[in-house]
């Protein structure tokens, strides 16, 4: 069981880097920081297409790699 466990968390670590990797950036430098921030809070754009449904992957693999670092560090013992 522990084996099996360890095998998933380490591609679904992989599937996260990935998928952290492919989206794109949300802003530019400097200059990006400071316009960006103000956007992302008063603008009313949403994300679209594929960024969203990386940022949706992101999330779900996110909660699966805490999960199994849960059961992997509970089944180690």
């Amino acid at each position: 069981m522990h084996t099996f466990l360890v095998v998933l968390l380490v591609i679904v670590c992989i599937g996260l880097i990935v998928s952290v990797l492919l989206q794109s950036g949300k802003s530019a430098g400097l200059s990006g920081s400071i316009a960006g921030g103000a956007e992302q809070l008063f603008g009313k754009q949403k994300a679209r297409g594929i960024d969203l449904v990386l940022q949706r992957i992101t999330v779900v693999l996110s909660i699966l790699f805490f999960v199994l670092t849960m059961m992997v560090t509970y089944f180690g013992l």
